[in-house]
């Protein structure tokens, strides 16, 4: 789950980084009233999960609250990159020096954690990594430390790679390890700031930060709920979510059902493919409804795909193995019955295989469902769903 830059602000703040204080409006009303609260003098920024939002005209410096609520007004409602400003994070000023960036991820190649630094902040560190490699340091961080904590040798050791100042380099360790702090006990995968500024008073801030946290990890962290963005969360996806089950919308044709994350994978690949033969229609989703496929199960990941008003088809493809195929069969003709006429709306393809294939495939000859077919084969099953799809 990715924040939003005031929420990665409180987060610092609650573990002690040092941050400028700020507020948060979602009306030019309110700007002004925290304008004022800040002290008048503030920077407008809009609150977006993308970058280049100072390029857009989505980051405005204001000289007093009523200058706020001007500021606000131009920036809420704008669309940057595809993103709506909803809200305005209003910042108190400071006069800048000079501009780093620091960083803490989750390095999934290497298995373990990774540190990223340089004294050239305040531009998208993309810019910086192509560029100018040599300027980005980049600190292998060992497991131990996510029990531990960050060592001040090990700060040093980053502080060093980077080249930052001698003048700042005790205040920027210091930071680093808070901000692994901040990493290991919000359960993050990414903690940036860009840029953490040099003042001309000589202190040392965090000015913008990004947060990315682990979801597996929520059930430790009942507060993490209120960070969710549910205004701007897919519908189908939020539905999903409160039935616990694993999909991501795609922009795509045809519905995608399997069990196992490794199968469905492999599915989206194979309709991807067959789609490129009937009008390049693609999958419309991810959906792993994992080794249970119970009637309830399998009705609820049908009600999803269903009402996707994108998907023209549907592909269930399923290889029993805990969960035989008989179970899965059983499961498809309860959820037709549970979701009544909504289940024969759109044509479904299913495709099993593996323990007691063939009892399974009978159920469903039996139970003679409206708008299913069977196919043996993952290719030939991927193949009429595409057609079939590309036919409504």
């Amino acid at each position: 789950m990715d924040l939003f830059e005031y929420q990665a602000r409180d987060i610092f703040a609650k573990h002690g980084v040092p941050v400028l204080g700020g507020e948060v409006a979602e009306t030019p009303e309110q700007a002004e009233a925290a304008a004022e609260k800040l002290g008048g003098r503030v920077v407008v920024k809009a609150q977006v999960k993308v970058g280049g939002r100072g390029k857009a005209g989505g980051v405005k410096l204001a000289e007093g609250p009523a200058d706020a609520k001007e500021k606000a007004a131009a920036i809420l409602g704008m669309d940057i990159k595809g993103h709506t400003v909803h809200k305005v994070m209003l910042a108190q000023t400071a006069e800048i020096e000079a501009e780093y960036y620091v960083s803490f991820l989750l390095d999934r190649s290497n298995r373990t954690f990774l540190a990223m630094a340089s004294v050239e902040g305040g531009m998208e560190i993309e810019e910086i990594a192509v560029s100018k490699p040599e300027a980005l340091a980049k600190v292998p961080v060992d497991a131990a430390a996510y029990h531990e904590g960050l060592s001040q040798e090990k700060a040093d050791e980053i502080v060093k790679a980077a080249n930052f100042p001698h003048h700042v380099a005790d205040q920027v360790a210091a930071t680093l390890v808070t901000l692994w702090d901040v990493f290991v006990k919000e359960d993050a995968t990414l903690v940036e700031v860009n840029p953490l500024v040099k003042t001309k008073a000589g202190k040392i801030v965090a000015l913008d930060g990004k947060v990315s946290l682990d979801e597996n990890a929520s059930f430790r962290h009942e507060d993490h709920e209120a960070l969710e963005d549910k205004a701007s969360a897919d519908p189908l996806e939020a539905k999903a979510k409160a039935k616990h089950l694993n999909y991501v919308k795609l922009d795509g044709e045809v519905g995608i059902i399997g069990n196992g994350a490794g199968l469905v994978m492999s599915t989206l690949d194979v309709v991807a493919y067959a789609g490129e033969k009937h009008g390049n229609v693609k999958p419309a989703n991810f959906l792993d409804i994992g080794g249970g496929a119970s009637a309830e199960v399998m009705a609820n990941g049908l009600d999803i795909i269903l009402n996707d008003p994108a998907v023209k088809s549907v592909f269930v493809n399923v290889f029993g193995g805990i969960t035989a195929c008989d179970a899965v069969a059983n499961g498809i003709v309860e959820a037709f019955k549970l979701l009544g006429a909504e289940a024969g709306s759109k044509p479904l393809v299913v495709r099993l295989d593996g323990n007691n294939a063939e009892l399974g495939r009978q159920i469903l000859v039996d139970a003679k469902l409206p708008g299913v077919e069977q196919v043996d084969t993952m290719d030939g099953a991927a193949d009429r769903a595409a057609e079939l799809a590309n036919a409504r």
